[in-house]
């Protein structure tokens, strides 16, 4: 399995270049089938590499599924996972994780855009 792997080389590495991992997803669409599988099988290794770690998982109907990682000074950056598989998310998360990759190109046609942003305090 491509995601144990992808698990396995995050580690204890996430606090390294993140500050937080958000997973958005939908109790119950199809799209949000490959983000539930990839919670259920793989939240608790990495919580449990990264015990002081924020990894949250929320949870909307109807929301896309799509994974957001906080870095330094809150710069944050998303992927979409929708129609991914387990092993499609944890290569997201891992692409994530190394800000300075250049991210894989679309698995397919709506699935694995990438937006940046920065948060606007007022």
């Amino acid at each position: 399995m491509a995601a144990v792997a992808a698990v396995r080389s995050l580690g204890s590495t996430l606090g390294k270049n993140l500050r937080e991992i958000r997973v958005h997803l939908c109790q119950t669409s199809a799209a949000s089938k490959g983000a539930r599988d990839f919670v259920e099988q793989h939240y608790v290794t990495l919580k449990k590499a990264n015990p002081d770690f924020p990894i949250l998982i929320r949870e909307c109907s109807g929301v896309q599924a799509r994974v957001w990682a906080r870095y330094d000074f809150g710069k944050e950056s998303s992927v979409s996972v929708e129609n991914m598989s387990a092993d499609q998310v944890a290569g997201a998360l891992q692409t994530l994780s190394h800000p300075n990759l250049t991210p894989p190109p679309p698995i397919s046609a709506g699935s694995g855009s990438v937006q940046t942003g920065f948060i606007q305090f007022l």
